[in-house]
């Protein structure tokens, strides 16, 4: 039996592992953290019968305990509570599924408390990977990745020497607006952009797709992960989804994963491995498909990749700047209050207006972070 704690339970990413807990009986939820959504963290706790959940705010927290009275549950609120499910005696494994920067710290806190990491919540490598990484490496625990690109390149490194590696070929579906030029873009819509041609995912990481900011974060954790060069990582817009990404070797031989655009194979495995286990579901057929395709990615009508490249050379704090600056306007566009366009916009200038910090502890990451979204609110006069 392997125990395993969720941050981000109701969401994307912590809806589709449950749905693993489902099919694999060896595998015990023994805590869930969630942000305001009562009703399916209620069916959730009487499904899985977690000991510990926490709710984000304090009222979402008691209304819960209201509800689930009748259960051997505690619930708590906010970050004490995310410290104490990273801190559970007994998970093995916490899957940090949750948005934002508010997965450093119970990130932190489950690597000292020698838990291992599938890790889903890519901003918390973005801004401090320089913090996380050699953590992990000193309390001997392990980071496995959950985003699709980056378990790809996890398994076609399985195991082989960093010194053979040469360069890591990041794949991008390009997203609903891939061959539209700037001009095509100025009259985007919310429910344009919410359109993804090949993943179901939540309406952040949609919108972040969209605009390939997405893809710049992956390269910036790509970074961090697995302990390579900018240089090194290279993104490739293949738009069926179906290679997940690929490892170049030092003697011109390529590794790749396929698989069908599906997010509970990589959950799935980072759960089990370094084992892989039988998982229902459609397979690739090749001749079905056809063919697969190729492009470079168009960044000067993407700027958010280009900006990411930017934010990952100067270092320090200003990945924390790019990543912050993209949570706040993307938060901004789905409440229509900017155009699709403005949300690159407010990256750039909020990266040109910051005082880059060289070695950000994590109080700073965060003073950083709100520093940003003070900046744009004012930008934006809200």
């Amino acid at each position: 039996m392997k125990n395993i704690a969720i941050l981000g339970s109701t969401g994307s990413i912590g809806t589709q592992t449950l749905e693993i807990v489902q099919a694999n009986p060896d595998l015990k939820v023994v805590a869930l953290a969630a942000g305001s959504s009562v009703d399916l963290m209620e069916k959730q706790i009487r499904e899985f019968q977690p000991q510990l959940v926490a709710m984000w705010t304090k009222e979402a927290a008691k209304e819960l305990r209201g509800r689930v009275a009748d259960l051997n549950v505690k619930v708590v609120a906010g970050m004490e509570g995310l410290l104490e499910i990273a801190v559970l005696p007994g998970a093995e494994v916490l899957v940090t599924a949750i948005v934002g920067m508010i997965g450093i710290r119970p990130t932190i806190a489950a690597i000292e408390a020698g838990k291992d990491i599938a890790l889903a919540n890519k901003e918390t490598l973005v801004t401090a990977g320089h913090i996380i990484m050699p953590l992990a490496k000193k309390c001997g625990v392990s980071i496995l990745p959950v985003d699709s690109e980056h378990s790809a390149i996890f398994q076609s490194l399985n195991g082989e020497p960093k010194r053979r590696l040469s360069k890591i070929l990041l794949t991008a579906s390009g997203g609903p607006f891939r061959g539209k030029s700037r001009a095509d873009l100025e009259k985007v819509r919310v429910e344009d952009a919410l359109r993804h041609p090949n993943w179901a995912m939540g309406r952040k990481i949609t919108i972040d797709s969209s605009t390939l900011v997405n893809k710049g974060l992956e390269v910036m954790e790509a970074k961090w992960l697995f302990d390579v060069e900018l240089d090194q990582i290279q993104v490739v817009v293949h738009p069926q989804s179906i290679i997940h990404s690929m490892v170049e070797y030092v003697d011109g031989a390529i590794i790749a994963q396929l698989g069908v655009p599906d997010m509970k194979l990589p959950i799935q495995y980072a759960l089990f491995y370094p084992d892989r286990r039988p998982m229902e579901g459609k397979r690739v057929d090749f001749f079905e498909l056809g063919g697969i395709t190729f492009e470079k990615p168009d960044t000067d009508t993407f700027q958010g990749l280009a900006l990411a490249y930017r934010a990952a050379r100067e270092g320090g704090s200003m990945p924390t700047v790019y990543n912050a600056a993209n949570e706040k306007a993307v938060g901004l566009f789905l409440e229509r209050k900017i155009t699709y366009l403005q949300i690159t916009e407010l990256i750039e200038e909020s990266m040109v207006q910051h005082t880059r910090i060289d070695n950000p502890t994590v109080e700073e990451i965060l003073r950083t972070e709100q520093e940003v979204y003070e900046y744009i609110a004012g930008k934006v006069k809200l």
